[in-house]
């Protein structure tokens, strides 16, 4: 690996996340552990660790290095957790939580990018990720429960599910709303009497397709 993508990785963690109040040690040591770079189309290698979301393929993004580390933080995760992230995209949020977590089952309804995600976390070692094609609504049945589950789209509700696969305590972090250009992106804790909202930041995502939807 180049030390340039390294320094420009430090820099990331210095100026974009902590310096924004991300404070989770295990948060911060992924970002830094994470080759960005490698998540990114090629054209878009120069601005891998740049304060942005980039395109990648079939219309999708990668999310802003500081979402990510938001949503992170935010699921308040542990060594021992297993996580279910729904929409893998490029697969870089799973090699985030990969890094934090024991397990991480990771949904994404493209195809294409489920099978680019899936050769691109094997090529990396990250043998605690697992990558399935399909329609993230209905979660990973088999695998609950899950002590944490992310959304990386937007969705205009909270998938009911999703909500049947957390573990009471267990967190959902997602972007909820169905305005193309604005969202809010919550925190929803399952407590033995119903679910505890909290808002965290105005966010802007791709939307969630599929059953979601109808």
């Amino acid at each position: 690996m180049s030390n340039d993508y390294e320094s420009d990785r430090k820099r990331m963690v210095e100026q974009q996340i902590r310096a924004r109040g991300i404070s989770d040690p295990a948060v911060l040591s992924a970002m830094l552990r994470v080759p960005r770079h490698l998540f990114v189309e090629e054209e878009s290698r120069y601005r891998a660790y740049s304060d942005a979301a980039l395109p990648i393929r079939e219309n999708q993004t990668i999310s802003q290095p500081y979402i990510v580390s938001l949503m992170s933080e935010n699921a308040q995760l542990n060594s021992t957790d297993r996580v279910l992230e729904i929409g893998t995209g490029s697969g870089y949020q799973a090699a985030v939580l990969g890094e934090i977590a024991r397990e991480v089952y990771t949904i994404e309804i493209v195809e294409s990018l489920a099978q680019q995600a899936k050769r691109k976390l094997a090529d990396l070692n990250y043998t605690n990720i697992h990558v399935k094609h399909g329609d993230g609504y209905q979660g990973w049945p088999e695998q609950a429960p899950f002590d944490a589950i992310l959304i990386t789209a937007a969705t205009p509700e909270i998938p009911k599910p999703l909500v049947e696969q957390l573990k009471e305590g267990g967190r959902i972090v997602l972007p909820l709303g169905d305005k193309p250009f604005s969202q809010d992106l919550l925190r929803i804790t399952k407590t033995s009497k119903g679910l505890k909202k909290e808002y965290l930041a105005g966010v802007v995502f791709v939307p969630m397709t599929g059953e979601v939807r109808k």
